[in-house]
């Protein structure tokens, strides 16, 4: 594996799920979205059909005694680097990890990230191992004494937190980021659209200073109410968004 296509490059895909009551939640999205990227950087998962995938993960889940938490599928590529090696057997590798919820701060403070989400790239919209910018984005925001921060695109847009889709709340009316600007189609964020009734849209970064609420989501923290956004206190009493998950 030393010379793999995943060590070399990062060559995989990834998705984080929640555990609730000992279950993975919104398995079939996640598993939908782990064959759709999966695809779209070339590596097979003929090997993993859906319900070896899902029994792997009750077993871990169980194993570790999980309640609520989360867990962490990847499917890396196991296949030597065609620039450092003349085999060409495709291979396919499968890890799970699983752990408690990420604890989060009441008082989730928020800010702008100074790196820029690219919507050319080839990687925008897949959960990919190649997640070193996030974290980057991520760590460069915590040094600043912040959760987490929001991320525009090379058009000024928002696009998104470093690690999380981004609601927020204006006059009644809830907003996200449309993915058309390079945006993770989150599967929490995908389960929102579907329950509650909010505009997806291409807004510059004024349109988040000036909202009255907002709130990120991922499978790992669920929805957070920010508390602070750049030094500017928001409302943070539930809606719609806050009630629909509660693991």
């Amino acid at each position: 594996m030393g010379h793999s296509g995943s060590v070399l490059y990062g060559c995989g895909v990834f998705t984080t799920i929640a555990i609730n009551h000992s279950a993975p939640f919104l398995w079939s999205k996640h598993w939908n979205r782990l064959q759709t990227n999966s695809l779209r950087i070339g590596l097979s998962l003929d090997k993993f059909p859906v319900d070896a995938a899902s029994l792997e993960l009750g077993v871990e889940i169980k194993r570790a005694g999980l309640t609520d938490g989360r867990a962490r599928i990847t499917f890396f590529d196991e296949t030597p680097s065609r620039i450092w090696s003349a085999q060409a057997d495709k291979k396919t590798g499968l890890s799970i990890i699983v752990a408690e919820r990420r604890p989060i701060s009441e008082n989730f403070r928020l800010t702008v990230s100074p790196y820029r989400t690219n919507t050319t790239s080839p990687l925008v919209g897949i959960k990919s191992c190649n997640y070193l910018e996030h974290l980057l984005a991520y760590e460069e925001t915590t040094k600043r004494g912040f959760h987490e921060a929001i991320r525009l695109n090379e058009r000024g847009e928002v696009a998104s937190a470093c690690m999380a889709n981004v609601f927020w709340e204006k006059g009644g009316k809830l907003f996200t980021p449309s993915l058309k600007t390079g945006c993770l189609p989150g599967t929490t964020r995908e389960y929102v659209l579907e329950n509650i009734d909010c505009e997806e849209v291409e807004a510059g970064v004024e349109e988040i200073e000036k909202a009255d609420r907002i709130f990120l989501t991922s499978a790992g923290i669920g929805v957070v109410r920010v508390a602070d956004f750049d030094g500017r206190n928001l409302e943070t009493s539930d809606n719609a968004l806050s009630k629909l998950l509660t693991y």
